[in-house]
């Protein structure tokens, strides 16, 4: 029997990258998923036929999480899809390269509303339907232990979401519902490409710190994430899994 056979899980940010990853990944060990999208309609399309085409269930749901109304709305399709709620990743988040000077208002509320309260948001609609075993997986970064230059208010929220987590853990574990958060270190995805990191030097820093010799692929991270929501991990909570090639 797959290890999530059952159990009903929902991704945010799930159209493209690390969060598609662990869409499929959760999917292939046989959870139900909501696969949500804030704007890629045909990106979380293409994550919900690949699902289905294997054989899983998916269904694609279009939600801004730093929204209170559209964040329970993700949650509600999954009751109203699949009757009940085991898992939530809470994945969607942004990034912009700004150094101190170019810091504005909307540059740190656009990237803390996604990353920061769209967290919560969810996260505070989920608790209402998680139950006994149910968990939450947080998706950090290992910019929260390395600080990298330029990156000030993207930093903030990713350390914001270790505390969040630690946090999170005490107030629902008396419910049996645990709380991780997985750091990833640098991945190969979409958005990394868009950036300009891939092919850069600060790809090559990366590898040179990184004992394993690699960047990251999302299946790297998505692993992982499947392992925590799993019962495998029902004595894990309120833990940060850096999953970073050793990078540290």
């Amino acid at each position: 029997m797959s290890k999530l056979s059952g159990k009903v899980a929902i991704v945010t940010g799930a159209s493209k990258g690390i969060g598609a990853a662990i869409a499929k990944s959760l999917a292939a060990n046989g959870a139900s998923v909501i696969v949500n999208y804030a704007s890629s309609k045909e990106g979380a399309d293409k994550v919900v036929s690949a699902i289905t085409a294997a054989g899983g269930k998916a269904i694609a749901v279009k939600g801004d999480v730093s929204k209170s109304a559209e964040a329970k709305s993700i949650v509600e399709a999954a009751i109203k899809t699949y009757g009940r709620l085991d898992v939530l990743v809470n994945n969607a988040g942004i990034y912009d390269v700004k150094p101190l000077e170019e810091i504005t208002e909307e540059h740190y509320h656009k990237i803390f509303n996604i990353n920061v309260l769209g967290l919560l948001l969810v996260s505070q609609a989920a608790a209402k339907h998680l139950t006994q075993g149910g968990s939450i997986v947080n998706i950090g970064s290992l910019v929260s232990r390395i600080t990298p230059p330029g990156l000030a208010v993207y930093n903030a929220t990713k350390g914001a979401v270790d505390a969040i987590t630690g946090t999170l853990s005490k107030e629902l574990g008396p419910k049996g519902i645990r709380v991780n958060t997985v750091n990833p270190g640098m991945v190969e995805t979409e958005g990394a490409h868009s950036a300009g990191f891939i092919g850069s030097d600060f790809e090559n820093w990366a590898v040179s710190t990184t004992p394993l010799g690699r960047i990251g692929q999302p299946h790297d991270i998505a692993s992982v994430v499947t392992f925590l929501a799993s019962d495998d991990a029902g004595w894990l909570s309120g833990q940060q899994i850096f999953a970073s090639g050793g990078s540290m």
